[in-house]
C-alpha cells in the first residue's frame, strides 16, 4: 500500500464524489480561515491532555458518556512520522464501527489541515447488497480531491490501536499525545498522537454517508469532513 508521498495525484474519478465535496463546500461556509497552518492550529480548538501518568490515571476507568446528544465521534490517530488511522464511534465507550489505515501520512495530513479545509472521500472498491455501507472492506482515499491510494477496513484492531481506543474511551473530543505502548520504540516513530472530535452524520442513502466535524461550544474554526460512497 503506497503512502501519499508516493502516489500519483489524480483528478477526481467519480461524479458522485465531486458532487458530495461540492455540497461539503456549501456545508462548510460556517467555518473562517486562520492566519497559521498545520495540525495546530485544529488541536487548538480541543481541550489538550498530557501523556504520561497523568493520562492514565485520567483514562484508565471507565466515566459516564461525555456526549449528550447522538453525534458520531470520530479519532484521527498515528505516530508522527507513521501512517494515520481513522476510527468512528458511536460512542466513545463502544468498539469503532468503522476502522481504516489510510494511505498516508500523518505529516502529509498536517500539510492538508495547513489549508484550514480537509474533506476525505472514501470510495468503496466492492458493491455488497446485503452489507452496510461503512461494512465493505476495500476503499478507494482521496484527500482534498486527490487519489492517495488504497485501504482496506480492518476487522480487528492491532495492538496500537486497541492501546490507543483503550486510552481514549473515556474521552468525547481532545486532542494530544498518547503514551506509547511499553514495547514500541518512540525514538524510531515519534510520539503517538491523536486528534478526537464529534461528527454530524448525514446519511444520503444507503450507498453515501457523510461526516461533519462539529467544532466545540459552535467557535468557527477549519472545516473537516468525511465521505463515505458506494458505486452504483
Amino acid at each position: 500500500m503506497s503512502s501519499v508521498q508516493s502516489s500519483p495525484c489524480y483528478p477526481m474519478e467519480n461524479p458522485v464524489i465531486e458532487s458530495l465535496l461540492r455540497h461539503g463546500q456549501g456545508h462548510g461556509k460556517r467555518s473562517s480561515k486562520f492566519s497559521t497552518g498545520g495540525l495546530l492550529k485544529m488541536l487548538k480548538l480541543f481541550p489538550m491532555l498530557t501523556s504520561g501518568c497523568k493520562m492514565v490515571a485520567l483514562l484508565g476507568r471507565p466515566r459516564k458518556a461525555l456526549l449528550k446528544d447522538n453525534a458520531t465521534s470520530g479519532t484521527i490517530f498515528g505516530y508522527r512520522k507513521g501512517r494515520v488511522s481513522l476510527a468512528i464511534q458511536e460512542d466513545p465507550h463502544c468498539m469503532p464501527i468503522f476502522l481504516i489505515e489510510l494511505p498516508m501520512h500523518t505529516s502529509a495530513l498536517n500539510k492538508e489541515m495547513a489549508s484550514d479545509i480537509v474533506r476525505i472521500a472514501l470510495e468503496s472498491e466492492t458493491k455488497t447488497p446485503k452489507k452496510k455501507l461503512l461494512e465493505e472492506f476495500v476503499w478507494g482515499v482521496y484527500c482534498n480531491g486527490r487519489k492517495v491510494g488504497y485501504s482496506i477496513r480492518r476487522k480487528q484492531m492491532s495492538e496500537d490501536e486497541m492501546h490507543v481506543m483503550q486510552h481514549l474511551r473515556g474521552v468525547s473530543m481532545g486532542a494530544g499525545v498518547l503514551p506509547a505502548p511499553s514495547d514500541h520504540k518512540e525514538s524510531a516513530d515519534g510520539e503517538l498522537t491523536y486528534m478526537r472530535a464529534r461528527f454530524q452524520r448525514v446519511v444520503g442513502s444507503k450507498d453515501s454517508e457523510a461526516l461533519y466535524m462539529i467544532n466545540p461550544d459552535g467557535s468557527q474554526g477549519p472545516e473537516f469532513s468525511i465521505f463515505f460512497v458506494r458505486p452504483h
